[in-house]
């Protein structure tokens, strides 16, 4: 894969896909401090090479982590979110036994949602704009 800014090249593709996730804890508990904070992305760094997605960006506050991932039309992005959060929630658990006691009944720190939006490139409106403007040719 080469990679042109966020222009990023496959064997027959180029692409340049950005997706925004939010993932809230459970309960939306605020446990997080800066090392929780520090050590969840380090996780999922690792975790989104494993998929060839880049993290471009993290951060979060007590009851939240955001990050903004650069990843391949390959990628189902339900998959890469089922992988973060397990592989993460088992992890912090691990390493933090502390955050255990927040979740008494669900052995879980993620909740079982979270957004994804997809970011980046022109707005929708120039995009169907243009495209009503191509020159149909019969």
């Amino acid at each position: 894969m080469v990679e042109y800014g966020d222009i990023r090249t496959g064997r027959h593709c180029v692409f340049m896909l950005h997706a925004h996730l939010v993932f809230v804890t459970k309960l939306r508990h605020g446990v997080f401090t800066g090392p929780h904070l520090e050590r969840l992305e380090e996780i999922m760094r690792a975790v989104c090479g494993d998929f060839e997605v880049e993290l471009a960006e993290f951060n979060g506050e007590g009851d939240h982590v955001h990050l903004l991932v650069n990843f391949p039309p390959k990628v189902a992005l339900s998959k890469l979110v089922n992988s973060l959060k397990g592989v993460s929630s088992r992890r912090m658990r691990q390493e933090f036994p502390e955050l255990a006691r927040h979740y008494w009944r669900a052995n879980k720190l993620w909740s079982a949602s979270y957004f994804a939006g997809t970011v980046g490139g022109a707005p929708i409106s120039v995009l169907r704009q243009y495209i009503e403007q191509q020159n149909r040719r019969a």
